[in-house]
């Protein structure tokens, strides 16, 4: 018989034990009347024959019982019973666990989906990252973690690897889609053959790109991803072999991808073939990201010294033209370091996310320590009643049970209602969480965070009820006592144990505060850094990328943007305007390589690698980017094609001791390069972000002659111009540049249009987020924190009643009693501080990669939240130790 079915047919069962017992009964009575009895005198002797009714009723009906399910199932109806007769305290503990529960669900949504859960493709495991590190390579640490694949070692790689099933390099770029509407310039994907073999999702509609399509005069094919298929297309699947125009060349579109799909974690809208030269390609030109698919049973360090043995292969089949050497790689010691695709994805973000779980797993301990402290309060008041269970014939363990019962649906209820909360906050993290942050668009709440928050919630019921439990199930000595103690007062064995529940409140509440104030002064600090640019809010970037099928000559190119600046200078409330290759933080792909300084014999010593930018006049006038020596460029100097250029400050004092001293020197990149001098040097710009170093930067010219080689010239084909003015973020002004753009070339799409402040903002909002979560886990350890104190000292005062009107009796003052509770505050928050700044020496050190000019131990954070801190408890100590005052003495010893 099923379960169901039993517990349906209980009570029918039950009824039929107690009519067969009647029956059997009445049967005796007859015979003994037949014997001469009288009635009364029969039923008398047939039930004392029979014997205890109760008893034997109890014993037949375990035949037919699961006793443990019924016991839990009379436990829970008296828990329920008791929780409705209390519903504040019932909806005090729920709300409490809800908030708790709720944001460690949240911020255990992100962990898993950016985390724990697999990479969104087949076999993620077998996936890598070719990261490769170049110790030897001078100042490439300053502006770049990794040496990224060239062209050369990707079909290498490709060709004699012995690890991979397959092996691809792709690069993020834009094109200008026209003849759809108004031009467009949309995110690209420029991949290699074995970028979707080693991904191995299959196409939506239509196919993958080929090696065919690799070829550099074959078939001119593109992907759509699905969001662009849906905007652009409305979802159309008669698209597939339609033909669009990219970067002003017909393109057969040649399949959708499916929904979701990244190439990596880049969100693109169109998959477009790098289709390589072999003859053409040099050893160098480090700007490719690789990624590859292992062969089964080969790990990441079989791997790596595969790799090892290509970059020789490499060097012994590629050369960066007649002349150079080779092998003069091996002086930059390059080594694989290859990842697992997750772990490059994720990078230091996962160390971040750790750090925001741990503060709000904390917020959850001290939420359970409030709660312990209630449910002691609430146990405290029923000990009569225990004592009185116990000398009935209860157990220890079934007491027990019972308050771990109520504890444990108080958790399950407080997760229920947090799931609520978690759902809602998961969209507050989506929201303010930074746009970088890897997955974003994968988190969710699944069946792992809801088995998460039950696993939670039942751990949260059993360790807030534990102390109750342990403290008040009574054994069966210590009834008298028990009973004895009714009208006692509180004793001081019996409020240790909520006092050692608020000094952990206290500790753990300072340890989260102090983690906040830190973040706060490190923000306070990156603010504070001069970023090589002036009032953001007003400065206006929008990037434009003209191809070469559209303007095939560089000088035509210049041109263009010339004119574009000179009709954005002509709107109204544009004070200046100019144009570089990359603005700070926008984290467009930098360019880089060494220079050579005229004079000086290197001796077989390389010069270190130096960030290159390429900038039109009034650039820097416009950015509010400091002239520290010497002049800006003039539009004489591009048209002219002078060998003039400008360096940051910290690359002027490196190579010529100050900026002034540069001025008139001379430096080159390629030996078959002319000279070029010094005309200027400008304050060092934090290119990375506030946080990290300025690095050497060589603005050259937006457009020069024999940067690789005599007679050719080379000018830059995407560009971000900067505007200067009031109407800054404005749509009006967003309008009228598209239409000063347009004026131009009605070909050209405006792209990435922000203000520098947005991408200022962008570059801070790892900071911004931890910042934010840490001030939330704090001020609600904080709130929580107080709330402890607030209800200890109340239940103290009311516990106390008789004490207290035992000292007004003798001549104590109510100023004198009032001190006496708040000193008790301040003694259990002295001690609660004591122990957290201890944990917090510790725990800060670890949060050292997320600071910035601040010291993980800073005096100033570490005095300033204790006193804080004790200022809140003393105001949550006086509250309730004024209640004395009103305490009659003559009515608290009647009353006792």
């Amino acid at each position: 018989m099923s379960l169901l079915s039993r517990l349906v047919s209980k009570s029918r069962r039950y009824n039929d034990i107690s009519v067969s017992i009647q029956e059997h009964i009445d049967e005796r009575i007859d015979e003994l009347m037949e014997e001469g009895m009288s009635r009364e005198e029969a039923e008398r002797m047939a039930r004392r024959d029979f014997g205890n009714v109760t008893l034997i009723q109890e014993r037949s009906r375990e035949v037919w019982q699961w006793q443990k399910l019924e016991s839990l199932l009379v436990d829970m109806k008296h828990v329920c019973r008791r929780l409705g007769r209390s519903p504040g305290f019932a909806i005090t503990v729920v709300l409490t666990l809800a908030i708790g529960i709720g944001a460690n669900t949240a911020v255990f949504s992100v962990l898993n989906s950016v985390l724990i859960r697999p990479l969104p493709y087949p076999d993620p495991q077998q996936l890598v990252s070719l990261h490769l590190n170049a110790p030897g390579a001078p100042g490439l640490a300053e502006f770049r973690d990794e040496l990224r694949l060239s062209a050369s070692m990707y079909l290498t790689f490709a060709a004699h690897n012995r690890a991979f099933q397959s092996v691809g390099v792709w690069l993020p770029g834009t094109a200008s889609i026209t003849g759809i509407a108004q031009p467009e310039q949309v995110n690209t994907a420029l991949i290699t053959d074995g970028v979707l073999q080693t991904l191995n999702v299959p196409a939506d509609a239509g196919q993958w790109l080929t090696a065919k399509d690799q070829h550099p005069r074959g078939a001119q094919r593109v992907m759509l991803s699905y969001g662009y298929w849906q905007r652009r297309f409305g979802g159309d699947p008669s698209v597939v072999g339609r033909t669009i125009s990219v970067d002003s060349q017909p393109r057969e579109i040649a399949g959708i991808m499916p929904r979701g799909f990244k190439v990596v974690n880049y969100d693109f809208d169109l998959m477009v073939p790098l289709a390589f030269d072999p003859v053409k390609q040099p050893l160098a030109g480090f700007a490719y990201r690789g990624i590859a698919r292992l062969r089964p049973g080969v790990a990441i360090a079989q791997a790596d010294a595969d790799v090892a043995r290509l970059l020789n292969v490499w060097m012994d089949s590629w050369t960066n033209g007649p002349g150079s050497d080779p092998h003069f790689y091996l002086t930059w010691k390059i080594t694989p370091a290859l990842l697992s695709l997750k772990e490059q994805m994720v990078g230091s973000v996962g160390n971040l996310l750790w750090v925001v779980m741990a503060t709000i797993g904390v917020v959850m301990l001290i939420a359970c320590t409030n709660v312990a402290n209630l449910m002691l309060v609430r146990a405290d008041a029923r000990q009569q009643e225990l004592a009185v269970r116990s000398a009935l014939g209860a157990g220890r363990w079934r007491i027990a049970r019972e308050l771990l019962m109520e504890s444990v649906t108080l958790g399950i209820l407080g997760g229920a209602v947090g799931v609520g909360a978690a759902y809602a906050g998961l969209r507050l993290l989506t929201a303010i969480g930074p746009e970088n942050l890897p997955r974003l668009s994968e988190i969710s709440l699944d069946a792992r965070s809801i088995a998460f928050t039950l696993i939670l919630s039942l751990i949260s019921g059993l360790l807030f009820g534990s102390v109750p439990a342990l403290r008040y199930a009574p054994s069966r000595k210590s009834v008298p006592l028990l009973g004895a103690m009714r009208t006692a007062s509180v004793s001081r064995e019996r409020q240790r144990g909520r006092n050692l529940l608020v000094v952990a409140q206290v500790a753990m509440a300072l340890v989260l505060l102090i983690s906040a104030v830190l973040m706060i002064r490190t923000f306070n600090a990156m603010r504070n850094v001069d970023p090589g640019f002036s009032d953001p809010v007003s400065l206006q970037v929008m990037r434009i990328s003209i191809p070469e099928t559209l303007v095939r000559d560089p000088q035509e190119v210049t041109r263009v943007q010339n004119n574009i600046l000179d009709k954005l200078a002509a709107i109204p409330g544009v004070a200046s305007s100019g144009f570089a290759a990359s603005v700070p933080m926008s984290g467009a792909e930098p360019a880089w390589n060494e220079i050579s300084i005229e004079g000086k014999n290197y001796a077989g010593e390389e010069p270190p690698l130096r960030l290159f930018n390429y900038v039109s006049p009034g650039y820097f006038h416009t950015a509010g980017t400091r002239i520290v020596a010497g002049r800006d460029f003039a539009w004489t100097d591009i048209y002219g094609l002078r060998p003039v250029g400008i360096l940051s400050e910290s690359l002027a004092r490196e190579l010529w001791g100050s900026p002034n001293a540069a001025i008139g020197k001379r430096f080159r990149e390629f030996p078959s390069m002319p000279w070029y001098e010094v005309v200027g040097v400008v304050q060092d710009v934090r290119e990375n972000g506030v946080d990290q170093i300025s690095p050497a930067t060589v603005y050259w010219p937006s457009m020069m002659r024999d940067l690789y080689g005599p007679g050719s010239f080379d000018a830059r084909r995407t560009v971000y111009f900067a505007m200067r003015s009031n109407r800054a973020g404005t749509q009006a002004l967003i309008n009228e540049m598209q239409q000063a753009v347009s004026s131009v070339n009605s070909n050209l799409p405006a792209a990435s249009i922000s203000t520098m402040q947005d991408i200022y903002s962008q570059s801070m909002a790892r900071t911004s987020f931890t910042l934010v979560m840490l001030a939330i886990a704090g001020t609600m350890a904080l709130a929580l924190g107080i709330l402890g104190i607030y209800g200890v000292i109340s239940y103290a005062v009311s516990q106390r009643t008789r004490e207290i009107g035992i000292r007004m009796a003798l001549g104590a003052k109510k100023s004198e009693l009032v001190w006496m509770f708040v000193r008790s505050a301040l003694v259990l928050t002295g001690i609660g501080t004591v122990v957290g700044l201890g944990a917090a020496a510790g725990l800060m050190r670890l949060m050292r990669t997320l600071l910035f000019g601040v010291s993980p131990l800073d005096p100033v954070t570490f005095l300033a939240v204790p006193v804080v801190l004790a200022v809140a408890a003393m105001l949550a100590s006086y509250l309730p130790a004024r209640r004395t005052a009103a305490v009659d003495p003559v009515e608290a010893l009647r009353a006792e």
